[in-house]
């Protein structure tokens, strides 16, 4: 065996587990040596070791094999450098391979950007946030399952990477399974497939902490929801730790068996809510230092991440996407970040972002919100009861569409842009004086992004 065997090899192996599992597992071994059938491997840490040992060896084995048949059991070891004598450790013995390893489930791919320190928190996911914290802890079973849900781009596959990341960090012993719920079902069909049920079992059954990502995938599947409940009572019995995350609440959820959704519901349910105004720009000032290292002679000018925290209301991931677009745009034409630069960069999004609010909507919302009728707040009259509530329209308006001045005026009753002004001005000096006044514009703006 070879390093240039090793090299032809790895392109063996990266066609059979993919380019994420690769990058993460295969293409850090080294080969090191062959000695008395054990092939041996340097790794850079003791984890890495341990998990490739447990969920590739036998395929790794296989390889080797057809290669060299006199091989018969791979070693990992960690050593700081080449030169240094390796410290041995203990790898899982891997004597003879299986034609088709279906039962070996994989830990997904973790994205290396999304931490616990790269999570912004607020106010809609602060719960969320430090039950993921307790969670990642490693101690003691609190609550299980901790069941985390929400819309599409508020954070729940972040915190469930974070939940990952730190537990691998810190609590190395523990053995920790993450995977979607789609991979879940695929495994079990190819485990019945493969009449290796029992394969499929003994791996889920005994782990010490089993992440489960978009279980309202396997909705309406019922020899998999089957399959599901009885792994979840298997894990709970044991006092192992389950965390699962949805996009709605385990109730909300069509199609799946009632004893489910009580075992589902049974711990710790915790919604990550729509974002407001003060997380978003949080995150867009978060990204920015970040695209500031990959960008250092880019600025941004006043006003353009507020623009944005206003306008791009309901996914996180459009936001940083739409920030990503501008840092690139801006440096391809060699121009700061202005609103000009800006609007005519992201038209598309904020088009997109445009069709979700319109003016008349918020006049409704906002007539309801206050108990005046929608003619009273858009026609003449000036007592201070329809008044007030009318500059309120304005400002959502003017800070949830793209509508010019001009034309949010004829939408209340043909008024000129330099009243809308007014409004605007007004409201955004009084959401600073006045508590009433900031929690109205907050319910407003939450209940026309939800």
């Amino acid at each position: 065996m070879t390093q240039e065997k090793w090299g032809q090899l790895r392109q063996r192996l990266l066609k059979t587990v993919g380019q994420n599992n690769f990058t993460t597992w295969i293409e850090p071994l080294e080969f090191h040596q062959l000695e008395d059938g054990i092939a041996t491997f340097n790794v850079p840490t003791n984890f890495m070791g341990n998990y490739v040992s447990q969920n590739f060896a036998d395929l790794i084995l296989h390889e080797l094999r057809n290669e060299n048949s006199s091989i018969n059991r791979l070693n990992f070891t960690v050593a700081a450098n080449m030169s240094e004598k390796p410290r041995s450790m203990p790898a899982k013995p891997a004597a003879a391979p299986r034609p088709a390893p279906s039962s070996a489930l994989n830990t997904a791919p973790l994205d290396r950007r999304f931490t616990f320190d790269s999570f912004v928190v607020g106010k809609p996911n602060e719960l969320a946030h430090a039950a993921a914290k307790r969670v990642a802890e490693g101690g003691p079973v609190t609550f299980n399952p901790l069941f985390l849900y929400g819309g599409v781009g508020l954070g729940k596959t972040h915190l469930m990477h974070a939940i990952a990341w730190e537990l691998q960090q810190t609590r190395p012993d523990l053995s920790v399974l993450y995977l979607s719920a789609e991979q879940f079902m695929y495994r079990f069909v190819q485990a019945l497939r493969d009449r290796k049920m029992m394969d499929f079992k003994e791996i889920f059954r005994n782990v010490d902490v089993l992440m489960v990502d978009d279980v309202q995938f396997i909705a309406g599947k019922d020899s998999t929801q089957e399959e599901f409940f009885h792994t979840f009572n298997a894990l709970v019995d044991q006092n192992r730790q389950i965390i699962i995350s949805a996009d709605r609440a385990p109730g909300e959820i069509k199609d799946l068996e009632d004893r489910v959704k009580s075992r589902l519901q049974c711990g710790l349910v915790v919604d990550l809510h729509p974002t407001d105004y003060e997380l978003r720009l949080g995150i867009l000032q978060s990204k920015v230092e970040q695209q500031s290292k990959n960008y250092p002679d880019l600025s941004i000018a006043p006003g353009v991440l507020e623009f944005l925290a206003h306008r791009i209301s309901t996914n996180v991931r459009v936001l940083e996407g739409a920030l990503t677009r501008l840092f690139a745009f801006a440096s391809l034409v060699g121009r700061e970040i202005d609103m000009d630069l800006t609007q005519d960069c992201l038209a598309d999004v904020l088009r997109a972002s445009e069709r979700k609010i319109t003016i008349e909507e918020i006049q409704r919302r906002v007539s309801e919100h206050y108990n005046i009728r929608l003619s009273d707040m858009i026609g003449p009259k000036r007592l201070r009861s329809y008044a007030r509530p009318r500059q309120v329209a304005m400002y959502l308006s003017k800070h949830l569409t793209s509508r010019s001045l001009p034309e949010i005026g004829r939408r209340f009753g043909g008024r000129d842009h330099t009243t809308v002004m007014h409004g605007v001005r007004r409201i955004e000096e009084l959401k600073v004086q006045d508590g009433q006044i900031a929690e109205d514009l907050e319910l407003l703006r939450r209940a026309l992004e939800a």
